[in-house]
C-alpha cells in the first residue's frame, strides 16, 4: 500500500461493503470487477482509496476480525454463564444461518493460511488468541478450551458442508459433560479427605 493511500481517507462505509460483498461469496477471492459491482464504485476508485487488492484483502481481514470480536464478545454473553450455556450460545451465534457468509469468509482466510499466506496466518493466530480467551473465561482447564477450541473448529466445517449444526452441538456437549463430570469428581475428592 502506498503511503499516499495509507492516508486517504475511505468514503463512509466502503471498507464495510468490500467486508459485505466478501462474506456474501464465502471468499476474498472476487474479482476486482465483482467487488467494485457489489460496493459500487469503480475497480479504479477502489485501488484508488486503498492502493491495492492487497490493501483491500489486508483491511478486509482487519475489519473482519473487529466484526467477529464484537459478535463474539463475552460481555453479550449472559452475566454467571456456565460453561456449556456459554459454547452453546456461541455455536448458536456460528451457525445462525446469518451469520454463514462470514464463517465461509473466516474458512476462506484460514485457507489462505495453510496456503502461505503470512497476513492470513497472523489472522488465523489473533482468532486462536480470541477464542481460548473467550472461552478461558467460563472454562478453567486449558487443555479443555483447546479441546473445545478443536472441536468447534471441526464442527464448523461439518456444518458448512452438511447445512447441519446438530452433530456439532451433540459433540461440544459430550466435552463440557465430560469435562464437568471430572471437575466434580475432583472436587469431591478434595472435600472428602
Amino acid at each position: 500500500m502506498t503511503s499516499q493511500a495509507k492516508s486517504r481517507r475511505l468514503p463512509e462505509g466502503l471498507l464495510d461493503s468490500c467486508v459485505a460483498a466478501f462474506a456474501e461469496a464465502g471468499t476474498l477471492d472476487l474479482s476486482l470487477d465483482q467487488l467494485s459491482r457489489h460496493v459500487g464504485i469503480s475497480k479504479r476508485m477502489l485501488i484508488h482509496y486503498f492502493g491495492s487488492r492487497e490493501a483491500i484483502e489486508h483491511r478486509a481481514m482487519l475489519r473482519l476480525e473487529d466484526n467477529l470480536r464484537a459478535h463474539f464478545a463475552p460481555e453479550s454473553l449472559p452475566a454467571g454463564s456456565s460453561a456449556e450455556t456459554a459454547v452453546m450460545a456461541l455455536w448458536r451465534r456460528a451457525t445462525d444461518p446469518a451469520s454463514k457468509g462470514v464463517l465461509l469468509l473466516t474458512m476462506d482466510v484460514s485457507r489462505r493460511a495453510w496456503n502461505g499466506s503470512a497476513a492470513a496466518r497472523r489472522f488465523y493466530r489473533e482468532q486462536q488468541r480470541l477464542w481460548a480467551a473467550l472461552l478461558g473465561r467460563f472454562v478453567s482447564d486449558k487443555a479443555v478450551v483447546e479441546e473445545i477450541l478443536q472441536v468447534l473448529q471441526g464442527a464448523a466445517v461439518t456444518y458448512l458442508i452438511t447445512g447441519d449444526a446438530q452433530p456439532g452441538k451433540r459433540s461440544l456437549k459430550r466435552v463440557l459433560t465430560t469435562w464437568t463430570a471430572r471437575v466434580g469428581q475432583e472436587h469431591r475428592k478434595r472435600h472428602t479427605r
